[in-house]
């Protein structure tokens, strides 16, 4: 279980600075509604319908790229999820964002603007350098309490995230709370049976440290997406490599094959391959190779074959638990979600613990239909997942902890 504090310890009647995670895709200069909204929004209701006076802040993208906007289109879907107004103040601690503050009575709920549009959130520095800046200094005697609930972003040492726990009483979120039980369930946990991986997606050095730091916890790895063809590349298929205009795969190759070769060669009983790879053929249809069938990679491969999923489905009905890390095809194509989706329909049906993990994999659960429900977990983190499943720090973490003794 966890260390530290959560919203069942907070006092009553508290001013309270709310850390959330709501970065989203921007679509014409405005934020899309998705899972993380829905999710802090339980955090921030209980926190009004309780009767403290709730200040959220946030970070949307990264100064220079595209997506680094205000949060005001946040706050009105922030409010359609918490079932009450949710104020936007285009400020950080300046004197308008002060005033807001203290002008907050019971039950209202306020946010903040962009943190990183504040220079004292970037650049990453060691906890108490943020708590000494001026963002914090001035907000924190604001207050009386901290909550962070912005699990995605546990791995970041930014002064929103680390500054805060040092001068205000910090307490757990319901997501952070949420998210660090399941995603440490891999370590923390004992199963009966088998306890079975799937990974992919493009990340593959992601991918490889993940294996490698669960070598003696996981049974068996289910392999798709760019780091299941870097393993076929390693077994000696003649796929895993760019083709003219790609940059996914020699880039990964030459900084993981080692890992690689080394991981095949002490746990080859323990890594499952994909026995057939699918592609777009020349009238844009779905096709598929079986690896006999591959003499010469000349097309992308964008999913693994129906056959390997037929291969992957009885292993994932016999496990106890399964974690995902990962999609096995570029899914958001329906012809070439066939991998992805069949894996976690198998999941579904399966009475197993189960986290799927990573913010892309987890947006298939929606697109396709499947009931989230069906899943022990669906982690709304991606670096943080990360972090969890290799065991690095979570500096966020280590400092609610910190808080809590």
């Amino acid at each position: 279980m966890s260390t530290f504090n959560t919203l069942d310890d907070l006092p009553t009647d508290a001013r309270v600075l709310v850390r959330l995670d709501l970065n989203s895709p921007i679509e014409d200069g405005e934020p899309q509604d998705n899972r993380r909204f829905e999710r802090h929004a339980r955090t921030v209701r209980e926190l009004a319908e309780a009767g403290h006076r709730v200040v959220c802040m946030a970070h949307q993208g990264r100064p220079g790229r595209d997506d680094f906007t205000s949060l005001a289109g946040h706050a009105s879907i922030l409010a359609e999820h918490v079932g009450r107004d949710v104020a936007f103040v285009a400020d950080t601690y300046g004197d308008e964002a002060v005033a807001a503050i203290e002008g907050l009575d019971a039950g209202e709920v306020l946010l903040l603007e962009n943190t990183r549009m504040c220079d004292d959130e970037l650049p990453e520095a060691a906890p108490e350098e943020k708590a000494e800046t001026a963002f914090v200094r001035t907000l924190a005697p604001l207050f009386d309490a901290y909550v962070n609930d912005a699990y995605s972003a546990a791995h970041r040492n930014h002064a929103s995230l680390v500054g805060f726990p040092l001068v205000l009483p910090a307490y757990a979120g319901r997501v952070m709370e949420s998210e660090y039980e399941a995603n440490t369930a891999i370590a923390r946990r004992e199963f009966d049976g088998p306890v079975t991986m799937v990974v992919g997606g493009t990340k593959a050095t992601d991918v490889i440290g993940v294996m490698d730091a669960l070598e003696g916890t996981v049974d068996r790895f289910l392999l798709g997406g760019v780091a299941g063809e870097l393993f076929l590349r390693a077994a000696g298929y003649p796929v895993g490599h760019d083709l003219e205009g790609m940059d996914l795969f020699d880039e990964q190759w030459a900084a993981n094959r080692e890992a690689v070769a080394s991981i095949l060669d002490e746990r080859g009983d323990a890594i499952h391959l994909a026995s057939d790879l699918a592609y777009e053929d020349s009238e844009g249809e779905r096709a598929e190779h079986t690896l006999a069938e591959i003499d010469e990679k000349t097309d992308a491969y964008l999913d693994v074959g129906s056959g390997t999923v037929e291969e992957y489905e009885p292993l994932i009905h016999e496990s106890d638990a399964v974690f995902v890390k990962g999609a096995l095809g570029v899914f958001e194509d329906e012809r070439f979600s066939v991998g992805t989706v069949g894996v976690l329909e198998a999941i579904a049906e399966t009475d197993c613990f189960s986290v799927v993990g990573g913010g892309d994999t987890s947006r298939a659960i929606g697109m396709y239909g499947l009931d989230e429900a069906d899943f022990s977990h669906v982690s709304i983190a991606g670096g943080a997942y990360i972090r969890a499943l290799t065991g690095e720090s979570l500096p966020a973490i280590e400092l609610l902890e910190a808080a809590a003794t």
